[in-house]
């Protein structure tokens, strides 16, 4: 049976995290990468998902990975 899950629920972040390392503000982050500085927000506190493109110009702005990036929560089941 086909279970529908939530993306966002499942998608771990560590954007605030390396964002803050590199000394960069949500603002500054979000001009690098053409987005809103609320969409940036949204991403660290786990209520959106980026697309591919968004995750690869973060990572990008970041001067790292995707994978360093976000990760997969665990699931039960």
């Amino acid at each position: 049976m086909f279970r529908e899950m939530n993306e966002d629920a499942l998608i771990g972040s560590r954007l605030r995290e390396l964002r803050t390392l590199q000394g960069m503000t949500q603002a500054q982050l979000a001009e690098l990468v053409e987005v809103s500085r609320q969409t940036i927000n949204y991403i660290e506190n786990g209520t959106f998902c980026p697309s591919t493109f968004l995750a690869l110009r973060l990572a990008r702005a970041l001067h790292t990975t995707v994978e360093a990036l976000f990760y997969l929560k665990e699931t039960e089941g």
